[in-house]
């Protein structure tokens, strides 16, 4: 999948943040452990990860109607159980598959699941795939793992039973895992080095209207008196998208929009709008949106800086390409530095296609970028979710004709984005099948 985009139009109007991918994906998997109703209210029903976890979770029984209309989705689980599936079944191309295992557990004693990500990689190496703290959490819960070619194979017979869980290193996946396993398990369960995020607070604001009985205690203690059975059935809006949010208030700033982004969720974003203050953007906000003109600049310019990318609450890895795109509007250096993931600068390459002149350096955890750059025409490719929504900001920047190949990794993040851009002026178009840079 390919995007052709014809650039250098300033946006202007409004844009609403759906919801979070990190959460409605979460919410979905949290609500097959009821056995009533559940409705995910602000559900990002267009997202590609979102459409890819729906599809395996009805081959195992659920029945799932989304409203696109209302941007609502219903969820009836009665029907889902474990079910032994063909090798094309279990090749799903998302990482958040081992949330999928305590709602087969708590129908079929067992759990059959793909590997993080869709590959079949066999053999247990993993292939860096990182799954042993979900491991870890089965087993603390008295499970039986066993590792296939092509999907991994959980057994609890009579469920799962209250443990200790303690994570070698902390972990949003693994703290998500450890939740809706314990929420169902006989018995209390303790999760210690835990990593509470703002979508994981939404996760355990989710299982307690669902009746889960959890206490947090500091930021990485989490205690859960397991129901021993099925949760019941609720209604809950997801939370708004942060990285969706800062990511339209930088193209605003960096193209000289006028854009009003709605649905802003300030609380989960303190950290980042403060950098963007010190960056020099007076932008104007209200109790759930912000406004950006070019008079938000309060020198005329952006200011270069320097922050580290890390754990929330400040900026985390995934906001990293975007005050990378803001740096390149800087009037001078700015250093960006990343010590949670420190290899995630593959897309800074590809975004160097569309920039003129040398502005961008990256090395193992850093990022140096020389502003002001001026942006250009060209063809670049997606080497993930951020990077891939950075090129195309850049060529939503540059005057002329752009190509952004596998453009599908920016769709898995950004809820009805062809649409949104088309709104406030944005000129893309969306193919399937690959484009031969030309």
């Amino acid at each position: 999948m390919y995007a052709v985009i014809d650039g250098g139009v300033v946006p202007r109007g409004k844009v609403r943040v759906s919801g979070a991918k990190n959460s409605a994906t979460r919410l979905l998997a949290a609500s097959l452990l009821s056995d009533e109703a559940v409705v995910l209210r602000n559900f990002p029903t267009r997202l590609v990860d979102v459409g890819h976890k729906i599809g395996f979770c009805e081959k195992l029984g659920a029945q799932i109607s989304i409203n696109h209309a209302t941007e609502t989705a219903q969820i009836d689980a009665t029907s889902l159980k474990t079910r032994l599936l063909t090798r094309d079944d279990y090749d799903v191309p998302i990482r958040t598959t081992y949330l999928l295992t305590a709602a087969q557990i708590l129908r079929s004693g067992m759990a059959r699941i793909p590997y993080p990500g869709g590959c079949p990689i066999g053999g247990g190496s993993g292939g860096g795939r990182g799954y042993d703290q979900h491991i870890l959490v089965w087993e603390a819960l008295g499970a039986t793992v066993v590792e296939k070619d092509d999907h991994i194979e959980i057994s609890a017979q009579q469920g799962f039973v209250g443990g200790d869980v303690h994570f070698t290193k902390s972990t949003v996946g693994g703290t998500e895992n450890a939740l809706m396993s314990a929420a169902i398990a006989k018995g209390q369960t303790r999760i210690y080095n835990a990593y509470i995020t703002p979508e994981i607070e939404d996760l355990i604001k989710f299982l307690r209207r669902m009746g889960a009985e959890i206490e947090v205690s500091g930021a990485s203690h989490i205690v859960v008196d397991g129901r021993g059975g099925a949760l019941g059935g609720t209604h809950m809006s997801v939370m708004s998208d942060r990285i969706e949010a800062l990511t339209w208030l930088v193209y605003a700033a960096i193209s000289g929009g006028e854009l009003t982004i709605e649905n802003v969720p300030f609380s989960s974003m303190e950290v980042p709008l403060l950098h963007m203050r010190h960056a020099g953007i007076d932008f104007f906000q209200n109790q759930n949106s912000i406004h950006v003109t070019p008079d938000c600049l309060t020198s005329g310019s952006v200011q270069p800086f320097e922050l580290a990318c890390g754990a929330h609450p400040g900026v985390i890895s995934d906001m990293q390409s975007f005050f990378v795109m803001l740096a390149l509007k800087a009037e001078g250096t700015s250093r960006i530095f990343d010590y949670r993931y420190p290899d995630r600068i593959a897309f800074v390459h590809e975004l160097a296609k569309l920039v003129s002149g040398d502005h961008l350096d990256a090395e193992t955890g850093k990022i140096v970028v020389r502003g002001p750059a001026q942006f250009k025409p060209g063809v670049a490719d997606s080497t993930d979710l951020r990077g891939s929504m950075a090129a195309v900001m850049a060529a939503l920047c540059a005057d002329g004709r752009s190509v952004i190949e596998n453009v599908h990794m920016a769709l898995r993040g950004y809820n009805g984005l062809a649409d949104k851009l088309a709104s406030i002026g944005g000129r893309i178009e969306i193919h399937e099948g690959r484009k031969a840079a030309q």
